[in-house]
């Protein structure tokens, strides 16, 4: 089991910045993929981005030169540092744990953003 602990949510005005913490803990496997996703409300869930063990990154294109994802293999910790924020980057952001078959969600942080 993986348990993911997601901080750092908030309000915040359009064009600010915020940033993301997650923390992973449990059986830990290297080689893994951690991500943020988010779900606004009475839409899917989707892809913000993603990073391999390798720092390999994936960008929704929405968000590219805006956010930027990096992790700390040490504290088992990714990071989603999110600038010049829109209202339309509104939503509920999840943390995602990928290894193998196994998927892990963590319980997701309001990110609001006021225009």
């Amino acid at each position: 089991q993986v348990q993911l602990r997601e901080s750092g949510g908030g309000l915040v005005q359009a064009g600010g910045s915020l940033r993301l913490s997650c923390a992973a803990s449990g059986s830990i496997f290297s080689g893994n993929a951690l991500g943020w996703y988010r779900q606004a409300p009475g839409k899917q869930r989707e892809l913000v981005a993603s990073i391999t063990s390798g720092d390999s990154t994936n960008y929704a294109d929405s968000v590219k030169g805006r956010f930027t994802i990096s992790r700390d293999n040490v504290k088992n910790t990714v990071y989603l540092q999110m600038n010049s924020l829109k209202a339309e980057d509104t939503a509920v952001y999840y943390c995602n744990y990928k290894y193998s078959y196994d998927t892990y969600w963590g319980q997701g942080t309001q990110v609001t953003v006021s225009s």
